[in-house]
């Protein structure tokens, strides 16, 4: 029977938090994107009531300010992530 290679439990776990760490930063930093962007898009006062072309200016914002920390976090962070968590 072939022998199947599994990789040591401490990667996994490891493998498991980063992945975590780096999805909560992404959440957290969309969230606060899109809330830049709403208050941008659709100005303070009527950010509840936006038209077709605000909300799809507001998701550009949102797209444009998650492209901008992605490439800062290249210079804060690991060359190879888009994370600025230093863990990560």
């Amino acid at each position: 029977m072939a022998e199947i290679n599994l990789p040591a439990a401490d990667t996994v776990v490891k493998t498991a938090r980063t992945y975590a760490v780096d999805l909560i930063e992404r959440v957290v930093w969309t969230f606060l994107g899109a809330a830049g962007a709403v208050a941008l898009a659709g100005g303070p006062a009527d950010m509840l009531n936006v038209s077709f072309w605000q909300g799809a200016g507001t998701a550009g914002l949102a797209a444009a300010v998650t492209l901008l920390k992605g490439i800062a976090a290249r210079v804060v962070g690991a060359k190879n992530s888009a994370s600025t968590a230093p863990s990560v």
